[in-house]
């Protein structure tokens, strides 16, 4: 990706700026006004504050302190669509947002629309030493608005889910037409192609397993590109000889941890986790349904209804709990996230069907420094009781892939596209 700080890319710029805006636009193009309404639990978000709180960051953090002249569209905004930005001001309470019939669906597309000409005429008009000083939260803004494509897809998933009708939100023959047609991935360099599918696709194969001597291993970003700060500074840590599994998990390998009462049986579970299963009646992955009869298949819902699952595809939508003792069943283990990446630059295997758990705790890399201003509470603040996640998803975003991104949730999430690699140790 070309930075924005570097000279001539303005026009660049701009072009990726309407390409994310509009991408949203198209993820939401099948949800009715009444969809857009909906959260279906705390850690979800209706469609529409999705839309709308993108547009806050960029109005926020970038016009209000660098467009000259920028007239709020509603002071009301800066209270409704913050986040969690304790420096900008008290937010309405993120488990209410559902309530938010007003504003409007129509008055959000308008705020859109107002931020984005206001944006144009900040990329045409704002001086050189403006254009430096804006660049990186522009950046920012960009790829914060890709992480919120991914849980706009993630959270009507699990509202539709919890619909006795089974919503579809996008058919599946509709969905592979607007994306040969250019409309749905519209600024993929190189689009992955099972993004936005109900179920990751596969192809049956056996696991093959990448050795890697270990030693000491440059991890993290370094360069040019954008990356968050968490991803950074590059630094060295020290591995013991593995080796990590070339594919994810697989649907009929999860099947058979279930058929073997991998869910009954407590050997394989951390104490927190076995306690989710009996106080949550886990007997699955969510959205997965046993047959109802001999010889059915197993059905998984997703973005395109109930479908059977594809047993070759990666199993997903696994909490890290069940990625655990899956791998504790199968006589491996999860890698850290350090080995993860040091394999995926040793040798890319396959990436971009689930977001993969690690073992390791989300924590601050050494030399740590959170990016300056409001922004620094994008992510250093979270840094604890979360699990590193690596790869990504096919919910995911184009363009929004890198070996070095760290994803992060907590240890029970299981409305997230997440799976598993399993990894093992080198006598």
């Amino acid at each position: 990706m070309v930075s924005v700080a570097e000279p001539g890319c303005r026009t660049t710029w701009q072009d990726r700026f309407a390409a994310v805006r509009a991408h949203s636009r198209w993820l939401t193009q099948p949800l009715s006004p009444e969809d857009h309404q909906l959260q279906s639990m705390p850690d979800a978000s209706p469609a529409k504050w999705h839309l709308a709180h993108t547009t806050w960051f960029f109005e926020t953090l970038v016009l209000r302190p660098h467009a000259p002249g920028y007239e709020v569209f509603d002071p009301a905004y800066a209270y409704l669509f913050n986040s969690y930005y304790e420096a900008l001001g008290p937010r309405h309470p993120r488990p209410q947002r559902g309530l938010l019939s007003r504003p409007t669906l129509d008055e959000v597309w308008a705020y859109r629309a107002h931020v984005d000409g206001a944006m144009g005429r900040l990329a045409r008009e704002a001086d050189e030493d403006t254009w430096a000083r804006v660049a990186p939260t522009l950046a920012l803004g960009l790829h914060h608005e890709q992480q919120h494509q991914e849980l706009i897809l993630t959270d009507i998933l699990h509202a539709f889910s919890l619909n006795p009708v089974g919503p579809v939100y996008r058919r599946a023959a509709d969905w592979l037409a607007q994306v040969g047609s250019g409309n749905g991935q519209s600024y993929a360099q190189d689009p992955h192609p099972g993004a936005i599918a109900d179920v990751a696709q596969g192809e049956h194969a056996d696991v093959r397993w990448l050795r890697l001597e270990g030693g000491l291993t440059a991890i993290g970003h370094d360069g040019p590109d954008f990356a968050f700060d968490n991803e950074q500074p590059r630094h060295t840590v020290w591995l013991r000889p593995f080796e990590l599994a070339t594919r994810p998990v697989t649907v009929r390998e999860h099947l058979a941890f279930i058929d073997e009462g991998g869910y009954r049986d407590p050997r394989w579970w951390l104490s927190d986790g076995w306690s989710c299963v009996q106080s949550q009646g886990w007997t699955a992955p969510a959205y997965w349904q046993a047959p109802d009869k001999p010889g059915a298949p197993w059905q998984a819902f997703g973005l395109h209804g109930w479908q059977p699952l594809d047993l070759d595809a990666p199993a997903s939508h696994l909490s890290f709990y069940e990625a655990d003792a899956h791998a504790r069943w199968a006589g491996a283990r999860l890698p850290t996230e350090f080995e993860w990446e040091a394999a995926m630059d040793a040798s890319p295997s396959a990436t971009g069907q689930v977001w993969e758990w690690t073992a390791s705790p989300y924590t601050a890399y050494p030399g740590f420094t959170p990016t300056p201003g409001a922004a620094a509470e994008y992510n250093g603040k979270f840094m604890v009781n979360q699990i590193v996640l690596r790869g990504g998803s096919r919910f995911t975003p184009p363009g929004h892939i890198r070996p070095t991104y760290r994803n992060f949730f907590p240890p029970a999430t299981r409305w997230q596209c997440a799976g598993l690699r399993l990894a093992r140790d080198v006598p």
